[in-house]
């Protein structure tokens, strides 16, 4: 079934689970259109192409948070039509989206999950047009909810997980996942959790010995204050793979944010743990390019505060970065983002480290390091100016391979009144690699309309 076609389903039977209250959530939109000019559209080391890019397209954000139905889902969906026919026109979306309806108050909810985004076909060769791939993967069903008295509650989940990848069948799996929790509320404020969890894959392209369990246990502390929130995690994994080999590791999550004042706020995530793409996917959706904007990416992006603009320069749908297939890996990472707001000035610096190393093939083994900075300056109050440059230095250990990338922004946005603006984009691309063919360098142009409800 095609990407889009299975992110339809997914949406479908998101609405058809909940009741016509659905209709009473906040809807905002975006609606925006441009030309973006590439000078090497396909960012090629010795055949630089030319090509000017037709881009409408729309983010949104729906939320609900009733006593029978909630929901929050925020995307993207764009039509990027390439105007000397160089390359094949697409229709992309970038969504992350959770609903969840309440069958019997306390005791019985229905969720559904979905997370749609753009991956690379081939993470060795660059980000052209054609090395881009649909993902999706949908996670549904029942929470039986129970009490231990006041302080203390319970639940137990189900929930059928399907991946799709449309160019890399490997990706594609169905998956089976039983959880059971225990809730402990230490203050007002602070919840301790015990957790186990066991989940079954299954490939649907791939041999039989590929196919695993995957068995979890850990607990879980959070904490959510006036300018400090904690979600920490740590326990152990287990995987037993139908050829009969077996690996086990710790597993650590955590992210911790802390505003000390109204203009300054620190966050940092990190985690230890096996992975696969899906996992990654379900378990950290914003680092994986899932779709829900956040002040962090707008900052390091400044051509997104136009409503989405501007990831891949008219784009408002970038690329992920993962190995999309169905190999599992030990990960490694932690990421760190200071943001500070004043009047006119915003500032944000965020470095980032990941390690990955895979349990079978390691050709894809590799560590990756790189900063993101972004400056936005409002010279008018309907005048702004924003600039960010990314490093990122990617080792492939196998491969003896390393690449360095570079990008440098910059885009001057004008407010017309409250629902139109105008922006006109730079973006300077740039790869220093130790591998034949890998160098490229591109220049983009863009100029753009938003409409924003």
């Amino acid at each position: 079934m095609p990407a889009l076609s299975r992110l339809t389903c997914a949406i479908v039977v998101g609405l058809a689970a909940a009741p016509s209250m659905v209709l009473a959530g906040t809807l905002n939109y975006t609606l925006y259109g441009g030309i973006e000019h590439s000078n090497n559209i396909a960012l090629s080391s010795d055949n630089p192409v030319s090509e000017n890019v037709l881009t409408p397209g729309g983010t949104f954000n729906f939320t609900q948070m009733g006593s029978t139905f909630q929901a929050n889902v925020a995307g993207t969906v764009e039509y990027r039509k390439y105007l000397q026919n160089h390359f094949d026109s697409q229709l992309q979306t970038q969504i992350a989206g959770q609903g969840n309806w309440t069958v019997v108050q306390d005791r019985l909810d229905f969720s559904v999950e979905d997370y749609a985004g753009v991956q690379p076909v081939d993470q060795l060769a660059s980000d052209s047009p054609d090395n881009q791939q649909q993902t999706n993967v949908l996670v549904v069903g029942p929470t039986l909810r129970m009490r231990f008295g006041e302080a203390a509650r319970g639940q137990f989940e189900l929930r059928y997980i399907n991946s799709y990848a449309s160019k890399v069948d490997e990706f594609d799996s169905s998956r089976g996942l039983a959880a059971f929790r225990v809730f402990r509320d230490l203050s007002p404020t602070d919840t301790l959790s015990g957790n186990v969890e066991f989940q079954r894959v299954d490939f649907d392209n791939q041999p039989e010995d590929a196919n695993y369990d995957r068995k979890e246990a850990f607990v879980r502390y959070t904490s959510n204050l006036a300018h400090f929130d904690a979600d920490v995690m740590a326990g152990g994994s287990r995987l037993e793979f139908d050829s009969g080999r077996k690996a086990s590791a710790p597993l650590v999550r955590m992210r911790i944010g802390w505003d000390p004042t109204p203009r300054n706020a620190f966050t940092v995530t990190g985690a230890y743990q096996y992975a696969d793409a899906a996992q990654d996917i379900i378990t950290t959706p914003g680092s994986f390019g899932a779709g829900i904007a956040s002040d962090q990416a707008e900052a390091i992006d400044p051509f997104a505060a136009s409503g989405g603009l501007g990831t891949g320069i008219g784009s408002g749908i970038s690329t992920g970065s993962s190995v999309i297939g169905s190999q599992v890996y030990k990960e490694r990472r932690l990421d760190a983002t200071w943001n500070w707001r004043g009047e006119r000035l915003t500032l944000t610096v965020s470095p980032s480290f990941n390690k990955l190393r895979y349990l079978d093939d390691p050709t894809f083994d590799q560590n990756d390091r790189g900063v993101s900075v972004g400056i936005g300056y409002r010279l008018r109050p309907t005048v702004t100016l924003s600039a960010f440059g990314t490093l990122d230095k990617l080792t492939y250990q196998s491969l003896d391979r390393k690449d360095t990338t570079v990008r440098l922004g910059l885009s001057l946005t004008k407010q017309w009144n409250p629902h139109w603006s105008g922006q006109v984009s730079l973006l300077r691309d740039r790869r220093s690699s130790n591998a034949a063919g890998q160098d490229y360098r591109a220049t983009s142009f863009f100029v753009g309309v938003v409409y924003r409800r």
